[in-house]
């Protein structure tokens, strides 16, 4: 076995090539790690959103809240159904409207937000909502709160702002909350001056349901398909969201696996040319460690050790310098809805432990050919030359 010491004097000796070769990978493990975090928060972020015993109801054949539209006056009956929790009698059912404004972005562009009417027991029914900064909206009036994720992204979504609705409508925003990544990129209002402002009266979109258990959406989803006059579906909260969001994942997960192959073919490629480089310049090394009763096992061996060693460093730093990716905010379109959600990078050990695989591949692909051709080098020849 030829002594590990000779690997690393090599690559001390061809600094300057080592170190781009190695940053080369870096930037593919940069970019492969950024896009499996990103990946990651919209699936932990956005499809474990709600809890396991809500429900969302919405028209039949709607895939989503803005294509559904369901009479103010069904509220009452869907809070009959079986498997609905009440508190003194009262069902846990809020009716809500979901619609889009289009607004100016902090940086002079325009994207779509998405408001949600909220009518008096909302906050009751959605017990989950922790209030970060101001405070809460007065029911019935032109108050406003906004997700913490969506804070100052557009003008106006900060504490203290106004927010321009059609009809000369404003809201001024009196408060910052936090429920989870679904709702964190949602402006919240009375869903009278939505209605009035969007041209929705006697209509909402959804209803928000919570269930005595998680058990008990079978029996609340059979009572509500037996009532054909209602005409409306159910769909578990956390399932409604992973279905909103596994087209973006989706594209996230493909957009980030064309980037990276792009990048990890080009680094492989470097790290190829970058060893043949070595082998050419090292003919009598190669020579003298035959000469010394090495055999080609340990040749092939040594080079493809090295050529490892060289994308494992670039791949260490490319991993290490994505997690602080975590604290970024992402802006992205969701499908479907055409408003924007913000999304943070997700950093997890098998995150990086892949990225850190992939980059000895890499380094094992890209050496091979190379530590192939220095087993072959003839010890005399090598000597001669």
């Amino acid at each position: 076995m030829i002594p590990f010491r000779y690997n690393l004097r090599s690559l001390l000796v061809r600094r300057r090539t080592t170190g781009a070769t190695a940053a080369g990978v870096g930037l593919v493990s940069f970019v492969l790690a950024s896009t499996m975090m990103l990946s990651e928060g919209v699936q932990k972020n956005l499809s474990s959103s709600g809890e396991p015993d809500a429900a969302i109801v919405l028209r039949k054949s709607a895939d989503n809240e803005f294509s559904s539209s369901i009479l103010i006056t069904q509220t009452a009956t869907v809070g009959t159904l079986a498997g609905v929790r009440d508190v003194d009698r009262k069902p846990l059912v809020s009716s809500e409207l979901v619609v889009s404004a289009t607004m100016n972005k902090a940086n002079g562009h325009r994207g779509n937000v998405q408001l949600r009417g909220i009518s008096e027991n909302t906050l009751g029914v959605r017990d989950k909502v922790q209030l970060v900064e101001g405070r809460l909206p007065t029911p019935g009036s032109n108050e406003a709160m906004i997700g913490e994720r969506i804070r100052g992204r557009f003008a106006g979504l900060d504490l203290g702002g106004v927010i321009n609705l059609r009809k000369e409508r404003d809201l001024r925003v009196v408060g910052v909350f936090r429920l989870g990544a679904a709702y964190d990129s949602e402006v919240w209002a009375d869903i009278e001056l939505l209605r009035a402002a969007f041209g929705r009266e006697g209509l909402v979109s959804s209803l928000y349901v919570r269930l005595q258990s998680p058990e008990s959406f079978a029996s609340f989803e059979s009572a509500m398909a037996n009532d054909r006059r209602l005409g409306l579906q159910a769909v578990p909260e956390r399932d409604y969201f992973a279905k909103q969001t596994e087209g973006t994942g989706k594209f996230v997960a493909a957009l980030g696996s064309l980037v990276t192959f792009l990048f990890g073919t080009g680094a492989m490629i470097g790290a190829m040319i970058t060893m043949f480089a070595a082998v050419a310049t090292r003919q009598r090394e190669i020579g003298t460690l035959r000469a010394l009763g090495f055999s080609q096992v340990n040749v092939l061996f040594a080079f493809l050790l090295e050529s490892t060693l060289v994308t494992l460093v670039g791949g260490s730093l490319g991993a290490l310098l994505a997690v602080p990716m975590r604290f970024v905010k992402l802006s992205v379109m969701q499908l479907g809805s055409y408003t924007e959600a913000v999304l943070v990078f997700q950093p997890t050990p098998r995150i990086l432990i892949t990225a850190l695989v992939c980059a000895a591949i890499m380094g094992i692909l890209g050496g091979f050919l190379p530590a192939v051709r220095a087993a072959l080098v003839s010890p005399v020849s090598a000597m001669r030359g």
